[in-house]
């Protein structure tokens, strides 16, 4: 029986989204020195970066990919047992520690912005413990204050950005009548006054040819974050910490994104464990490893998704941008799928789980072919049709 063609719908209007189209994007760990950026990216990647205790250890930024924990992915290697599997990652850059001016080019700034600048999303680790023996750049522990820094540094650079953009732009539009022009400076004089007036370009409201123009820039105050609040052991354990209230109201105050607090000391404890003895040592401490979803916010933060393809030979998660179509998503296993794309036949993940098998799926009347406009899902079970060369299937 062929699986059935889904309803006809209004198309949605998808929201257009700041930020490259591309399913290879990355994330880069950014904070103050002596945070404990490097000590997360070591435990992360289980490779040794140095974490040295004094600012500008990491000149370079070091860069690993993370297999994305998923259950669904285990449970597909799980029922087709298949001679191949592949799971989703991601990709993470360490970068070194910036400090106030770095927008001037302080603590050679200008070079570590300019890595910042090369990645998608951000990982904004907050200091919030005290530790004699671990100096912080400003001598006292104080994360809001880092935060200010931070952002303060990130939106100074677009600033400089932007105003050299609009003194060029200006420049041609006196040479050239050319529309484009006026559209393109229209916009950067937006973005600049937006700047100006202390917000992150990612808290605007954009129009889709405004964001067209931005996604040119690769603005940093763009890009999304994602804020790590590092603090001891104990404060962790009993999820209490003195410095969470105010961190929490003002990331409330400053676009409401992801807040996960999490204990580099004890990842490194945790890491540094034989498999077992980790699981015994966080079930006799009531803990529990955050990394899972650190790595899975931060995944999510750079609207990533992936679809799965499953069968005896391979279970697979191909990576997409969110709000992907069909053949686009055809084309990341090969552009021949692209450009012959037909339909592709889909399958929820959880409809696959619940009824156990594909015929089972198709029996319930879950099993549905979509066409060119289908926007594909995250956990999509999706197989291919294309013509090349007499046609095939995925």
């Amino acid at each position: 029986m062929a699986p059935k063609a889904s309803k006809s719908k209004e198309p949605v209007v998808e929201k257009s989204i700041l930020g490259r189209f591309s399913s290879h994007l990355k994330i880069g760990i950014v904070g103050l020195p002596n945070v404990g950026k490097s000590t997360l990216f070591n435990t992360l990647t289980k490779l040794s970066i140095p974490a040295e205790n004094f600012p500008f250890c990491t000149i370079e930024p070091n860069e690993a990919r993370i297999y994305v924990p998923d259950e669904r992915f285990d449970w597909l290697c799980k029922t087709y047992r298949p001679k191949s599997e592949v799971s989703a990652f991601l990709e993470i850059h360490d970068i070194a520690g910036l400090v106030r001016g770095a927008h001037e080019g302080q603590g050679l700034g200008n070079n570590f912005l300019s890595h910042i600048r090369a990645v998608d999303g951000i990982f904004h680790v907050l200091r919030a413990f005290e530790d004699p023996d671990i100096i912080h750049v400003d001598d006292i522990v104080d994360p809001v204050r880092d935060l200010e820094v931070i952002t303060e540094e990130l939106r100074l650079k677009d600033v400089e950005f932007v105003e050299r953009k609009v003194d060029d732009l200006e420049k041609s539009m006196k040479r050239s009548n050319d529309k484009q022009l006026k559209v393109e400076y229209e916009c950067c004089a937006k973005v600049k006054a937006w700047l100006q007036d202390g917000k992150d370009v990612r808290l605007g409201e954009w129009k889709a040819a405004e964001v067209e123009i931005l996604n040119t820039f690769q603005l940093l105050t763009a890009k999304p974050v994602v804020y790590l609040v590092n603090m001891n052991e104990r404060d962790y354990q009993r999820k209490k910490n003195k410095f969470l209230p105010k961190i929490h109201a003002w990331v409330q105050a400053h676009g409401a994104e992801p807040i996960i607090p999490f204990s580099c000391v004890l990842e490194k404890t945790l890491a540094d464990m034989p498999e077992d003895e980790s699981a015994k040592y966080c079930e006799e401490n009531k803990l529990q490893s955050a990394l899972p979803k650190i790595i899975k916010t931060g995944f999510s933060s750079i609207n990533l998704i992936y679809f799965f393809t499953a069968g005896p030979d391979e279970v697979k998660c191909w990576q997409i941008r969110r709000n992907t179509k069909a053949p686009q998503a055809a084309g990341t296993i090969h552009t021949d799928f692209e450009r012959g794309f037909i339909c592709a036949e889909v399958m929820k993940f959880d409809d696959l789980k619940e009824y156990e098998t594909e015929s089972a799926v198709k029996a319930a009347g879950k099993y549905r072919q979509e066409g060119k406009m289908y926007v594909v899902q995250d956990a999509d079970v999706i197989f291919f049709k294309f013509n090349v060369s007499g046609g095939g299937k995925k």
